[in-house]
């Protein structure tokens, strides 16, 4: 029995780095993280429960998250990575998005990241939208953030920065939405037509970490290297926080901001083991997580 589990020891020494990359990657804030499959997996905060994550009259915020697409989406779906008072998702290349190529860094086989946000306008809604390019499999530091009069869409140490004479708050009243108004991780567990097109929002393909909805502008754009580099930290200006760090495979994500905004997986969301990280450590940690 002992030559048989130190022979499986070495075939599985032998296997994992040659097949690490069959795992989900290992998450830049270390920890579990949140799966997505693309197809009709989603996070939710039930909309008739918690309402809106930001008060009216917000004006200064941080939206945040560590993201890593893996399935590029057909080229009719905008596939939803977050969605309420701001909307990130990303789109594949359709040969309909030519001019944006043009003012924006892509390069073949990148996706666009879309931030969206729902503002108030002379009392009345409006959207404002900004694309940026987004390398599929490989983890991504993304934010939006305002303070107001200053807007800036992050991507990892690049920000497109974007100043206003006068501020607007985001959106509290939601009636004008033609989708789900709940606030989402991954779309909402179908596709959902946009009206007057043949495109759709549909569910987003990948791993989410560590996302940090702040009632404060966070990073200060105007220097280098601000990409965190640790697990983000909640303090007075944090609303909800989430770092997926419970067991794989749980579908019930606690919010460690203490505001109670906890998330349920739908359609199979759950918590990932980033095995990949152990395929170069020890082969009694690797072997203990595979025995699991």
């Amino acid at each position: 029995m002992i030559h048989r589990h130190i022979l499986t020891c070495l075939f599985f020494l032998t296997l994992i780095p040659l097949s690490a990359t069959a795992f989900p990657p290992a998450s830049p804030a270390g920890g579990n993280y949140l799966t997505l499959d693309g197809v009709d997996d989603y996070a939710v905060l039930d909309f008739k429960i918690h309402g809106v994550l930001f008060p009216k009259d917000t004006e200064e915020f941080t939206v945040e998250m560590w993201v890593y697409p893996t399935t590029p989406p057909a080229g009719n779906v905008y596939a939803m990575i977050l969605s309420q008072q701001v909307e990130m998702q990303v789109a594949s290349d359709n040969g309909e998005r030519e001019n944006v190529k043009e003012r924006i860094d892509w390069q073949q086989g990148d996706l666009f990241l879309i931030f969206r946000w729902h503002i108030v306008v002379k009392d009345k809604p409006a959207t404002r939208q900004t694309i940026i390019a987004l390398s599929p499999n490989r983890w991504h530091h993304i934010a939006y953030q305002s303070d107001g009069k200053q807007e800036a869409n992050i991507v990892n140490n690049f920000a497109m920065v974007r100043k206003w004479p006068r501020g607007w708050p985001i959106a509290h009243d939601l009636s004008h939405f033609e989708h789900p108004k709940d606030f989402t991780l991954g779309g909402f567990g179908e596709k959902i037509k946009l009206p007057h097109s043949d495109h759709f929002r549909g569910p987003f393909g990948g791993y989410i970490d560590e996302v940090r909805i702040s009632r404060v502008a966070r990073y200060d754009v105007s220097k280098d290297g601000f990409t965190p580099s640790h697990k983000f930290k909640k303090d007075r200006h944090t609303l909800a926080l989430w770092h997926f760090d419970e067991p794989g495979g749980k579908r019930n994500f606690s919010d460690a901001s203490g505001n109670a905004y906890h998330l349920v997986g739908e359609g199979g969301a759950r918590t990932g083991i980033p095995l990949a990280i152990e395929a170069q450590g020890k082969l009694t940690t690797t072997w203990g997580r595979l025995k699991q």
